[in-house]
Order: structure tokens, then sequence, then C-alpha cells
């Protein structure tokens, strides 16, 4: 297993000590930085003229961009949605006696980075070494989560063997283009400029577009404080303003530009307010400075690792690893706007067009449920129900009833157009329904079901028993033309994890309906008017659903011609083949049997108490070989599979993997920028996988180990109203309930009465 890493490792930073110029694109998406309302990556404030890829972008701001493709297929989404990238608010040009500072050219000295995780802080200090004129330069950055709108930025130069003019440049620059988008297209258009010393505003609204969706203006403006008197210029041009500060510089004596930058948007206010929103703003960060600003987000930061903290000793790679994810996934996501989800790369690139996939209800969800509180994930939740009349709009585009969730959306309409993701990755449906059924289970609030999760369930269920078609003579259910969770296979028949979702969707809603039905609060399911023969269907579909299954290997096959492939193990791979989506044609990876990430292991990990302990190992010992873990979703699901299995070693590969996947760019990718919604999966194989945290039936239940190389490590959970801190050392478990009333829980499958601090000898496995 490859890996590249040009950071250091810090338990609470991550720290950069030269400057990576042929990994700058890399660089620039670790340290990037957000707060669930907007974000950038790691860019330099001044100039870089080298490779790099800028990127500054606003939570739900988006641009539907036209499909083109050389055959049109009836049901093609009429246009890719994507996040697009806004106004460069951090822009600040240096000079030094009129020469300009360059990172890419100009020589660098003594160079450092560090991303503050703790503090949620971006700070760099490095010495500029300008035609025998060193400089010292000092940058603090922050995007505030105690007020979403700000962004601070404290910039300062000391001359360190000079007497000389120094010009800081702050600028606001709406002149900007996505890497992906259709021919170089750019999205916004100026709606309003202005500059005045030491102030200014743009204005950019999207562009027109022929598809009806919304479009967005947002108004960046900046106010600029300096520590010492200056001669000030203004600059404008077509959407861009800026500020030409002068400095008269004495050796030793340090120079400080404080930015404050305020971003808001049509999502929030009317066009019109938006200036007016834009500066009151600014003048209450003013007031409050730039110390007491960052104090506050400080504080707000450190509430937040109170309650979600993973603390790992004895291992620092590890222990960096978690607190990276988590930072850049709290982020990214919070649950304050229930009209936002969590896109696959967040603030950090472009791929993947920004939208909401299933991951969410895969793989972040399950993390939100205990280290946020509750309302976060019914947001999560709500955010899919308010989007149902797109689920049905697009099951209507491929001839089908009910309601189909997209693969890619903003809105709930499709908005990917890759046929065999599009069309064929329908098991997307089964993730939404089982995050219904995952939410209610964990918190107890059956009161979702009705009207919200009744609505969806039904919507879906509808769905799948149209998209089932009955083969006679077997007297079976079957599904074709899909596409898996193992993307590296197309047009398959019967694939197994979606056979077993779909048939399980089915089989919840029946439940949930006749729990509505015995309490009597039903009036939506009324309205829904789910007719006895329709559950009747449901019920035959159930019973009669096709699953292929090899009785030789005892094992769930992939799908019907799975076993016909050329079979061999990943470790018969030569390493030059890898990555196989890199090196490889699409064609010899659709025939291949190697597997992209888990698809009959997603199911066995989905509806883990339906499985014995034997059906589990030996599914598992047949398909990870084949697995090239290329998807960022693949390596958590494995890890708590074989923490479960007391596969330990495999168990702690797969965390390493999971937990520094970005960080150390296993995948080759991570330039493009982070994997966000994966990055839930290093707490998933702590939690679920080495503690052994289940909550099947209600009932909450630990049974943990500890990794060899480990001395401890803990964790806290909300659950049900209460909060619980686990702790695993190499003697004894501790688990302390530290606010709620007593909770009867399973510790290796004994029952307990949790009240204070329960504590027991660690079970050796």
């Amino acid at each position: 297993m490859s890996y590249k890493r040009i950071f250091e490792i810090d338990e609470w930073k991550v720290i950069e000590k030269s400057l990576h110029k042929e990994d700058m694109r890399l660089a620039e998406s670790i340290t990037s930085l957000g707060n669930g309302y907007m974000g950038m990556r790691g860019n330099f404030e001044e100039k870089y003229s080298g490779d790099m890829h800028r990127g500054t972008y606003i939570a739900g701001v988006w641009f539907p961009d036209p499909t083109r493709v050389g055959w049109w297929k009836n049901g093609y989404p009429k246009y890719f949605g994507k996040v697009i990238n806004a106004t460069n608010f951090i822009g600040i040009d240096v000079f030094v006696d009129g020469e300009e500072l360059d990172l890419y050219k100009t020589e660098i000295e003594e160079y450092y980075r560090e991303l503050d995780m703790k503090n949620g802080m971006l700070y760099r200090r490095f010495i500029a070494n300008m035609s025998g004129k060193r400089t010292l330069f000092e940058v603090t950055r922050f995007v505030s989560i105690a007020n979403k709108e700000l962004c601070l930025i404290s910039y300062e130069a000391t001359p360190l063997n000079y007497d000389g003019e120094i010009t800081f440049v702050p600028y606001l620059d709406g002149d900007v283009f996505n890497e992906d988008s259709n021919y170089n297209e750019q999205f916004w258009l100026e709606v309003d400029q202005g500059i005045s010393p030491k102030e200014g505003h743009l204005i950019m609204k999207t562009k027109e577009n022929p598809f009806g969706t919304p479009r967005f203006t947002v108004c960046t403006s900046m106010r600029t404080e300096a520590s010492a008197d200056c001669d000030v210029e203004v600059l404008k041009k077509d959407k861009y303003v800026g500020n030409k500060l002068v400095f008269k510089a004495k050796k030793d004596e340090k120079i400080q530009l404080i930015k404050y930058i305020s971003v808001v948007t049509s999502r929030d206010y009317e066009e019109t307010a938006l200036k007016d929103e834009a500066f009151k703003v600014l003048d209450e960060a003013v007031k409050v400075g730039f110390n007491g600003l960052k104090e506050k987000h400080s504080q707000a930061w450190h509430k937040r690792w109170e309650k979600a903290d993973v603390e790992i000793k004895g291992d620092p790679e590890a222990q960096q690893g978690i607190r990276f994810n988590l930072f850049q996934m709290f982020s990214t996501y919070y649950g304050d706007d229930p009209r936002l989800n969590i896109g696959p790369k967040g603030f950090t690139g472009e791929k993947y067009g920004g939208a909401t996939y299933w991951d969410t209800e895969a793989y972040a969800l399950p993390m939100y449920l205990s280290v946020a509180d509750q309302e976060v994930a019914r947001n999560l939740l709500l955010y899919r129900y308010n989007q149902l009349e797109g689920a049905y709009h697009n099951a209507r585009q491929q001839g089908l009833k009910g309601a189909l969730y997209p693969m890619v959306t903003f809105t709930g309409v499709e908005c990917h157009n890759e046929w065999e993701i599009t069309f064929e990755e329908i098991h997307r449906n089964g993730a939404i329904a089982y995050a219904i059924y995952n939410y209610v289970n964990y918190t107890g609030d059956k009161e979702y079901l009705h009207p919200y999760g009744i609505d969806v369930l039904v919507g879906i269920s509808r769905f799948w028993a149209d998209r089932v078609h009955y083969h006679k003579k077997k007297d079976v259910y079957m599904i074709h033309g899909v596409t898996g969770p193992n993307e590296y296979e197309n047009n398959v028949n019967n694939n197994w994890y979606t056979n077993t979702m779909a048939a399980w969707t089915l089989s919840y809603t029946l439940k949930v309906i006749d729990y509505l039905n015995s309490t009597n609060n039903n009036a939506r399911l009324k309205e829904l008017n789910v007719t006895e023969e329709e559950k009747a269907k449901w019920k035959e579909i159930t019973d009669k659903m096709y699953y292929p299954y090899d009785e030789e290997l005892g094992i769930f096959v992939q799908h019907d011609t799975f076993l016909d492939k050329d079979l061999m193990t990943v470790d018969q791979l030569s390493p030059e083949d890898r990555p196989l989506n890199q090196k490889w044609s699409w064609d010899k990876i659709l025939r291949s049997c190697f597997i992209k990430q888990a698809d009959v292991l997603q199911g066995l990990y989905f509806l883990n108490d339906q499985f014995t302990f034997e059906e589990k190992k030996r599914n598992f010992e047949f398909y990870e070989p084949m697995t090239v873990h290329e998807s960022s979703l693949s390596s958590c699901i494995h890890s708590i599979l074989a923490a479960e299995l007391k596969m330990e070693e495999k168990a702690v590969e797969m965390y390493k993997r999971t937990a520094r996947l970005d960080l150390d760019n296993y995948n080759n990718d991570t330039e493009d920028g982070l994997h966000i919604t994966s990055m839930s999966g290093s707490w998933l194989s702590i939690v679920q996988g080495f503690a052994g945290m289940r909550t099947f039936n209600e009932e909450l239940s630990f049974s943990p180990f500890i990794p060899k190389d480990w001395e401890s490590y803990s964790f806290k959970i909300n659950y049900r109203d209460r909060l619980i801190k686990v702790l695993v050392d190499k003697k004894e478990i501790k688990i302390s309930l530290e606010k709620g009333e007593a909770l009867d829980l399973k510790l290796y499958g004994e029952k307990i009465t949790l009240k204070d601090t329960y504590q027991c000898p660690l079970t050796q496995r």
C-alpha cells in the first residue's frame, strides 16, 4: 500500500516544513478550511504562479451545467449540477520596494505552515529573500464558526535587514472559473462593485440558465485595518476591487494588515439588501476585533471537541488521522442549516460537483447520530423528505412508479449524467430507507415516522415494487440491469446487495405501517392510500426475492455471473497496475473480478444482526482479498467487519487506511480535494469496529478490544439524551455516564446498568 506524506505527524496539527511546489494541489487540499457555510482550499493569500487550484466555495450555491453527450438517451438529466468557484476573497498581493512576492518564484527560507485543528486556524510563517532584502511574513486565517458569514486574515511583515517600502494589496476578485466546467465557461456576472480607502464590495450573480433552477447572488465585502500609517490607493476593474496600502517599513518593526471579509447570499437575504447586510456583519466584526473574534472561534471549536474528540494514546499517526477527519467533517457540515447536506469534497475541491450522494446516509449519518445533537441527524433526514417530489420526478423519468432518490443532487432532481450511475445505481434508494430506520432505532424518535418517514418509505417501496420483475419459471422476483456499490461492474443482474436492500425496505415499510396503525397515528398513511392489495404485493416480493448464493462456497454471490469471472486476489496484481482506475481501461476493469469497495459486505454491515458469524466470515474471506479499496468508502466497512470477526490485524490495517487516506494520499487523488463523506469512516472503525458498538433492536451494546500498538483510546457518544464516555486500555474498559438517566446496555453480551461509571477487565478475544 503506497502513500505520499508531506506533512509532519502531530496529534493536534498538520505541519508542513517546506514548500512542496511539486505537490501544491495536495497541500492545498489538506489545508482547506470551512465553517459549514463557506470555505476554501489552502490557497495562499499572495501570488503563486506555479501549478495550483484556487477554489472558494459557498454552501448551497451551485449551477446547472448543461449535459453534453454524443448520444442522448431518454431520461438523461438535462444538466450536471455543480458547486461553483466563488469570488476569491482571501487575496493579498505583496510587494517589497516594488518587487512582487511570488511564492513560486521568490527565494523562500524557513517555510512553515500548520493547520491547527484544535482551534480551527491556518497559520504560515516564512522568510522571503527578494533581491537580498529578507522579510519575515506571518499569516493567520480562519473561517469563523461563531459567525458563519465571516472570514478573518492577519497578514504581518517584518523587514529583517533593511528599511524600505512594503505594499499590501488586499482585493476581491470575481473573475473566477471552475476547472471542471464545460469549455472553461464562467458562471458569474457582476451586479455591483464599490471601493473606498480600506473598504470594498463585489456583488456577483450566477448567469441565467435554461432549466429554471434558482440563480444566486452573493455579496462579498472587505474592510482592512493597518497597524501603521500608510498611503492608500483604490483599485478597480471588471469583477475586481482592491486597496493598495503602501507602508514605510523599518528594520525589525512589524507591520500588520487585518482583512475582515463578509459573505452573504440571496439564500438568506433579499438581493437588494445584500450590500447593507454584508457591511452590518463587518461593522459588528470590527467592534469585536481580530483577537476577540479569534477567541470566540476557538472557544466554539473547543465545545465541539469536548463532545466529539476521540483520544488515542500510543499511536500519534492514528490520533492525527481521526482528528483531521473529524475536523474536516465538522468544517463541512454541523447541521446548522437543514437546507444543506454533505458534498463528497466539501469546500476542498470541485470533483463530484459538490452535490449530495448516498454517502451521507450510509456513512456520515451514523457518526452524526453519536457526536452531535439529535437535531443534526434529523435535519439530514428532513433534507431528503423535503426533496421527495424530486425523487418522484426521477422515477417518472425512467417510466417507473414511486420515488427514486438521485445519485447526485442539489434539489432532489437527479443531476448526474453517467448512464451506469444515473440509471443503474439504484441501490441508493435502500440507503435512504435504511437511514430512517437507523435514526429511529438509535434515537427512539418514532414521531419522525409520521408524517415524514412514512412518506419517504412508501415512495421508495412503490419504486422497488415496480422495478422488480417476476420470473415465472423460478417463482422469484429479480432486479436486472443495475450497478451495485462496486462500481467496477456495470449493468449486472441480481446484485445481491441491491436485491437484499430492496426486500428489506419493503419489509421495514410494512412494519412501520403496522406500527402507525397500532398507534392510530395514521392520518398521513390514509392519504397515501396504501391498499391491502399493495401491502400483499410487497409481502410477496419480500418472500420471493431472489438472492444469488453458492452452496459450495457458502457465500452470497455478488451478482448472477460474478463467479464466471477469472477470479484472483489483489496480491497477484503488479504494483504498476495500481490504482486500477488510473492505469487500466474501463473495459478491462469491468471484465475483471476486482472490487472497488464493499458490496456484499455493505449489506452484511447494514443488516449485521441478521447474519451469523460464520456467514460474515465466509463472505469476508472470499471478497476482501479481491477488493482494491479504490473507493474512499471501502476501508471503514472492512475494518468494522474485520474487528467483529476477530481479524484484528486486518481491522487495524483498514483503520489506518481510512484514517489517513488523505493525509497520506493513498489513492493518489487527494489533489482533487479531500474525501469528506468517507471521513466518518475512521470514527466508525474505532467506535463500531474496535469498541464493537451496536444499537440493533434499540439496545446499546459494546464488545471492545484494543489494537496492540495502542495504549488506550476513548470517545464519547450522545445516546437518547445521555452523554456516555468509553475508555479502553490494555487492562480494562471504563464506561461513564456523564449526563442523563441510568441506562441498561450490554457489554460482551452481558446486561449491565450504567448509573455512573462501570469498570471491568478487558476481555481477551
